[in-house]
Parts: C-alpha cells; sequence; structure tokens
C-alpha cells in the first residue's frame, strides 16, 4: 500500500466517524427532547436498522460485480447527508424513522466497501489494518468531546446540523480519494458464496459476532441517557465515551504486535469475557465514577480487539471476489441485525424493569457469545479461520 492510499482511507476513516461521534453517543438525548420515551427509543433504533440488513449487502453486490467500491462509496456519502438533513425537520415518531430509514440505507453502504478496499490493499499484511482505522477512532474522539461541549451551551435541537455539516466533509474526502490498487496474495478460502457461508466455521462466527453487537444494545442506545439519569453532565458524558474511544485507539495501535503474540483465536475469546463483565460493572454500579472510568476503558475489548479480529476472519473466509459482499454480510447480519435486536429487547426491559436489567440482560447475550466464540476459537474444524499471519501469507 502507498503512503498516498493510506493518507486517503485514513482520512475516510477520519471523518466518517467523526459523524458518527457527532450522533449516536448524544441520539438518545435528541430523540427524548423529541418526546420519545426509552421504548419508543428502543423501537426507533431497530426499525432504523433494518435498513442496515438489505442495504449493506445489496451495494456490496453491486461494488463486487462493478470492481469499483470507490464509486458506491461516493454516491452513498451524498445521498446519505441528503436524508439526513430532513431530521431538523421533521418530528413524530414515523417522521423520523422514514427519514433515519433511508439514511442508514445509504450510509451503511459506505464503510464494508471502505474495509474491503483497506484490506484488499494491504494483501498478506491484514494484521497493519488497525494502523489505518485508528484514525476513524480519532475522529470519534474529537466529535464525542467536542460536540458534548458544544451541547452545553447550544441546545440539542442543533445536533442534526452538526452532523449534517461533518457528513458533507465526509463527501468531500470521498470524491477526493483514489481507488486503492490490490496488492496480490494467494487465496485459499471457497470463491462460491453458498459455500462460505454454509461452513459451520463462518456460521459460528457470525452468531458469535451477532451476539457481541445485541449485547452492545444497551449501550449504543442508551448509554448517554443512562449516564444523564444518572447525573451526569452533558460534558462528561462526552468525555466518557471519549475515554472509551481512546482505550480503543490504543488497542488498535497495539493490535499487530497483539495478533502475532497471542493470536486470533485467544484474543477472540478474551474480548467476550471482558464486555460481560464490563456490562454487569455499568448495570450495578453507574453511582460509581471510577467503576464507569474502567467500565469505559474496557471498551478496548469490547469493541477494539473485538472488530480488529472479526474484520481480519471475515477477510480470511471470503475470496477476493465476494469481500464486498463479506464485509457487508458482517455490517448486516451482525451490526445490524444485533443492534437492532439488542435496542429493541434493551428499550422493552428497561421501560418495563429499570436500566439496570437492560445491561444485565446485554451481560447475558455476551457470555452467550462468549461461549460461542470459545468452541469457535479452540475447534479443530475450525483451525482454517485461525491460522497465524505467516499462514496466510504463505496460503
Amino acid at each position: 500500500m502507498t503512503p498516498r492510499t493510506e493518507r486517503s482511507l485514513g482520512a475516510f476513516y477520519f471523518t466518517y466517524f467523526l459523524a458518527a461521534g457527532a450522533f449516536f453517543p448524544f441520539f438518545s438525548l435528541f430523540l427524548e427532547y423529541r418526546g420519545l420515551g426509552p421504548a419508543a427509543i428502543g423501537e426507533l433504533l431497530a426499525v432504523t436498522t433494518l435498513a442496515k440488513l438489505v442495504a449493506p449487502y445489496l451495494w456490496g453486490a453491486i461494488a463486487d460485480a462493478r470492481g469499483r467500491r470507490l464509486d458506491v462509496v461516493r454516491m452513498a456519502c451524498v445521498a446519505a447527508t441528503v436524508a439526513f438533513s430532513a431530521l431538523y425537520f421533521v418530528e413524530g415518531f414515523w417522521l423520523i424513522a422514514i427519514a433515519m430509514v433511508v439514511y442508514s440505507f445509504f450510509w451503511n453502504a459506505c464503510l464494508p466497501q471502505v474495509e474491503a478496499m483497506t484490506l484488499h490493499a494491504l494483501g498478506s499484511d491484514t494484521h497493519r489494518y488497525t494502523r489505518i482505522r485508528i484514525w476513524g477512532s480519532v475522529g470519534f474522539i474529537v466529535a464525542v468531546l467536542g460536540v458534548g461541549a458544544l451541547l452545553e451551551r447550544a441546545p440539542i435541537s442543533v445536533l442534526p446540523l452538526v452532523v449534517v455539516a461533518i457528513m458533507a466533509l465526509v463527501c468531500i474526502v470521498a470524491v477526493a480519494m483514489r481507488e486503492p490498487p490490490a496488492t496480490a496474495v494467494g487465496e485459499s478460502a471457497p470463491g462460491n458464496l453458498r459455500e462460505v457461508l454454509t461452513r459451520p466455521s463462518v456460521v459460528a462466527l457470525f452468531v458469535a459476532c451477532f451476539l457481541m453487537q445485541a449485547s452492545h444494545g444497551a449501550y449504543y442506545g442508551f448509554f448517554a441517557l443512562y449516564l444523564s439519569r444518572a447525573g451526569y453532565s452533558e460534558v462528561l458524558i462526552g468525555a466518557l465515551w471519549a475515554l472509551g474511544v481512546v482505550a480503543e485507539v490504543l488497542i488498535f495501535w497495539l493490535m499487530p504486535k497483539l495478533l502475532k503474540r497471542w493470536g486470533a483465536g485467544l484474543l477472540f475469546v478474551g474480548c467476550f469475557v471482558l464486555t460481560t463483565l464490563r456490562w454487569f460493572m455499568l448495570g450495578y454500579f453507574v453511582d460509581w465514577f471510577a467503576v464507569v472510568v474502567v467500565a469505559q476503558a474496557m471498551h478496548a475489548a469490547s469493541y477494539g480487539v473485538h472488530h480488529a479480529v472479526a474484520i481480519l476472519l471475515i477477510h480470511r473466509a471470503f475470496h477476493t471476489n465476494l469481500r464486498g459482499r463479506g464485509q457487508a454480510l458482517y455490517s448486516s447480519l451482525t451490526y445490524a441485525a444485533g443492534t437492532a435486536v439488542g435496542s429493541l429487547i434493551s428499550g422493552y426491559v428497561w421501560e418495563a424493569f429499570g436500566a439496570r436489567h437492560a445491561f444485565t440482560v446485554a451481560a447475558a447475550m455476551s457470555a452467550i457469545g462468549m461461549g460461542v466464540a470459545f468452541v469457535l476459537a479452540t475447534g479443530a474444524a475450525h483451525r482454517w479461520l485461525f491460522r497465524d499471519e505467516a499462514e496466510v501469507a504463505a496460503s
């Protein structure tokens, strides 16, 4: 990968997650301002996520067929920006839901294709992925701190305007990018999509990742609202979000060394163990600031390690001409479906039993995922998926 390609991909990750950091941590507060309760917020997040079940694969298939992933990214960025701007004007559950579904349909076309472009350009150096992806985490930190400080002085109603301005910057970066050249590397994974998707290793991988993302439903959908009701200010909420992403940045920087030292299997199981503990800590000790700080630092495992290893495993599982769809399916079947189910369950549990129990359910989902991950990482039948970097390069 050339330095120019690395810089352009890093710039995209930075601006893309700059927009995400301005939006996701504070969206539940915006929805509460619009008059929605926890159950309605959970339903809205679930409805919005439905577009992610279809859009990434559809756009991935188009990108794989055309061989021009960047064209899809550019078009989707522009369309998503236009759709999101409607949130400033619309009110009511269904109008907000429609605007969010349209936005989600296009926005979720972008990242899987950029992930595929990045990993394909890296060739056998896929362990270096996190050194590029780290710029997305930096962008997220800048956004949560900046928007958190802004919302101390400005009403939450300005949130859509701030996000649209940042999304326009994403569009500019996408237009300025060039399609990165692929780095040649041997292929050992089967080239037929149905064959890949019916392999027990791949099925188990998707199930484990789905459970991990479902466990994050309470966190992504309600963490800011949860802290706000516990007496935390917007600045402190933004700082705690940023702390989690700082931990993520550090682990991304260390991941190449960690992968070589410990291997993908041990890291994959370990992130589920720490995630289960994290949700338990947040559910039962939210009034203890020091515990919340430690729990946020564990974002290094629940997101950073998990995402880095999962992206690597998905890349290994799919042949070159399937990788756009492979990353899209990962986005759809784990991030989208998992977040939808997790958000919906969390909203209903919160409404019926309280916030603590929503995080208890999250811990239970992560614990089940831990069992699936353990079987996957230790089973001899799955050895091909967890081979080390030297074996990948020689394959």
